[in-house]
């Protein structure tokens, strides 16, 4: 039987919301099959609209409770609860994400480097080295954003393992790879990460240029939790050539971004 909900556009343009060119899209498209509400939840995600990305992944997960898409919804969620700092709880969907991933390079990819960042996020260096050198084959043969996720996570291991230098080369790796992807997201949050790699290694300048430049692109784009973090860190950057905006300036952006996420249904930790 024929599915007349079906609508191959809105597909399309999902992808180009969550993986392509127009991240900020918003009202997002209906969705209507599993891959379409793993698409829209990922690109309400990205903008910070938590409650309408949990409501997708929800519905996705009642319709395909298992199997690559019921991973992936999994990881989806457990990267959003990383984004408002709950490591732990993400765990938890992670190790399920890797439980349903089966065979799929792009499933197990993803569930091994949230599964990496979790561990990150509360301290556990080296299992987080583990497990990111256990995602290293998925990778290899995943879709190109996991090798860009990988790099993020790796700079973000080195920036809290003390090893500046490494952090700034796996950032500059992540850069270099989101330019050759069409997710402008990825692109936007791999100039986040060098911000903060490059001042885990003392090039404060730089580090506030580059972080400058992001703070820009996503408000432009409309990606308010990647605004939230680069606003953040250049809050905290020591004042060696003077701010790129006044630190009251700087602080409301910051402010007023964590609002927007409470009110579209984010509870930070």
């Amino acid at each position: 039987m024929i599915d007349i909900s079906y609508d191959p556009s809105n597909e399309s343009d999902l992808l180009a919301a969550a993986f392509g060119d127009q991240p900020g899209r918003w009202p997002l498209p209906s969705a209507t099959t599993p891959c379409q509400r793993w698409l829209r939840a990922v690109a309400a995600g990205g903008q910070g609209r938590y409650g309408s990305a949990r409501g997708d992944l929800a519905t996705l997960l009642r319709a395909a409770p298992a199997g690559r898409l019921a991973s992936l919804a999994h990881s989806a969620q457990a990267s959003f609860l990383r984004q408002l700092g709950w490591h732990s709880l993400a765990g938890g969907w992670d190790g399920r994400a890797l439980a349903l991933a089966g065979g799929d390079p792009e499933a197990a990819g993803d569930a091994l480097t949230g599964l990496a960042a979790d561990a990150l996020g509360i301290g556990r260096l080296a299992a987080a080295a583990t497990l990111l050198r256990r995602a290293d084959p998925f990778v290899t043969d995943a879709p190109h954003r996991l090798a860009v996720r990988r790099a993020w996570v790796a700079a973000e291991l080195a920036m809290v393992g003390g090893e500046g230098a490494v952090a700034v080369r796996n950032a500059e790796a992540a850069v270099e790879l989101a330019a050759d992807h069409a997710s402008v997201r990825h692109r936007a949050k791999s100039d986040v990460v060098l911000a903060a790699a490059l001042c885990s290694a003392g090039d404060v300048d730089r580090a506030r240029a580059v972080g400058a430049a992001a703070l820009q692109l996503t408000g432009r784009l409309g990606l308010v939790p990647l605004r939230w973090a680069v606003a953040c860190l250049l809050v905290d950057l020591p004042d060696t050539e003077g701010p790129i905006l006044p630190i009251a300036e700087l602080r409301d952006i910051r402010d007023g971004c964590a609002r927007l996420v409470r009110h579209r249904g984010g509870a930070w930790r």
